[in-house]
C-alpha cells in the first residue's frame, strides 16, 4: 500500500466513512476499497452501512443511489462529472409519455439510470438480479425494461417475457462486435468466452456464459478452463487476476474500457475528503418516489 492509499484508510477512519468501489475503478482505488463489487453490491451496502460518509468510487447514478438509500449519511462522489452515457439515454419526460402508451406495462428501471427515471419507474433491476426480478412481476403483465435495449432483449430471449426494451445501450458495450469476439476465440479456441448482458444479442449468441460482473468473476473461478475470453469493460480483469492468479484473461476487444468509471482517482478521493465536497443529494420528492423502486428490488433480491 502506497503513503497515499494509507493516508486515504486514515481519513476515512478518522471520519467514520467508507469507500464503496466498481469492478470497473482503477486498480490502485480498487486495492483500498472497504466494499468492491458490482452495482447491486453496492447498492445493498449503502443501504446496510452504519457508516456516517459514504464515498463512491464509480458514476454518478451509484451515488444518487446511496443519496437515495441512505438520506442521514454524507455521500461523496469525488467527480462529479463522472457520468454514464447508459443512464443519458433515459430522462423521465420519456419515460411519463410511454407510461401513457402503455398504461397497464410494469415498468422496471436499470439501475444504471437517473433518480427522476427510477421515480417514474415500478421497479429497480441490475444485470445480476434481472432475471431474478422479473420472475416477481406478473405474469400476465407487460413490462418495460429502460434504458438499456440490450439487457431487455436478453431478459426476454431467457424468460420468453412480453418486454419492450427501450432503445438505449451502454457504449462500451455496445462497441464490441461479432468479429472481434470470433477473432478472439479462433486465436484462444480452448477459451470459453463470458459477456456482459448489456453487450449486443449476436455476440452473446457466440458467448459460453452470459451474466453480471459478479457473475462473470464466479464463473471465472468456478471454470476449470485456464483461459477465458472477457467480455465486458477491463476494470474486471484487476479483481479476475487476484482471484485467479493461475489463469488467464483476453480482453474481447481493446475498446473495452468505460472513461468515466476510470475518472476518479486517488488525488479525487483525498481531496473529496479534505473537502467533504462534492455532496450528491436527491430531490425529497424525486428521492421518495426512487427509493420506492429500489426498495422493491433489494426486498425481492
Amino acid at each position: 500500500m502506497t503513503s497515499q492509499q494509507r493516508k486515504i484508510r486514515k481519513m476515512l477512519a478518522d471520519k467514520e466513512g467508507i469507500l464503496l468501489v466498481h469492478f470497473y475503478a482503477r486498480p490502485e482505488v480498487q486495492e483500498i476499497a472497504d466494499v468492491l463489487g458490482d452495482s447491486l453490491l453496492l447498492a445493498q451496502s449503502a443501504a446496510s452501512s452504519d457508516a456516517k460518509v459514504i464515498v463512491f468510487a464509480g458514476v454518478h447514478f451509484m451515488a444518487q443511489s446511496a443519496a437515495m438509500l441512505s438520506p442521514q449519511k454524507t455521500i461523496l462522489l469525488p467527480r462529479v462529472d463522472a457520468g454514464c452515457p447508459l443512464a443519458d439515454m433515459a430522462d423521465a419526460a420519456s419515460v411519463k409519455k410511454m407510461k401513457m402508451e402503455e398504461p397497464d406495462a410494469v415498468f422496471m428501471a436499470y439501475v444504471n439510470s437517473t433518480a427522476e427515471v427510477k421515480a417514474e419507474s415500478d421497479i429497480c433491476c441490475t444485470s445480476s438480479n434481472a432475471l431474478k426480478i422479473i420472475k416477481t412481476l406478473p405474469p400476465a403483465k407487460k413490462v418495460v425494461m429502460l434504458p438499456d435495449g440490450n439487457l431487455a432483449r436478453h431478459v426476454a430471449s431467457v424468460t420468453g417475457r412480453q418486454i419492450i426494451a427501450w432503445k438505449g445501450c451502454c457504449p462500451i458495450h455496445q462497441a464490441l462486435t461479432v468479429e472481434e469476439v470470433r477473432e478472439c476465440k479462433q486465436k484462444y479456441p480452448q477459451a470459453p468466452f463470458a459477456a456482459h448482458p448489456e453487450c449486443r444479442q449476436e455476440v452473446l449468441a457466440l458467448a459460453d456464459f452470459v451474466g453480471s460482473t459478479s457473475a462473470i468473476i464466479r464463473f471465472a473461478r468456478e471454470t476449470n478452463a485456464n483461459q477465458i475470453i472477457i467480455g465486458t469493460e477491463e476494470g474486471i480483469l484487476t479483481e479476475l487476476q487476484k482471484q485467479n492468479p493461475g489463469k488467464i484473461f483476453i480482453p474481447a476487444s481493446p475498446s473495452l474500457v468505460c472513461i468515466d468509471m476510470k475518472k476518479i482517482t486517488l488525488d479525487d478521493i483525498e481531496r473529496s475528503l479534505e473537502t467533504m465536497q462534492p455532496v450528491i443529494t436527491v430531490p425529497r420528492d424525486i428521492g421518495k418516489a426512487a427509493k420506492n423502486a429500489l426498495d422493491r428490488m433489494l426486498t425481492a433480491s
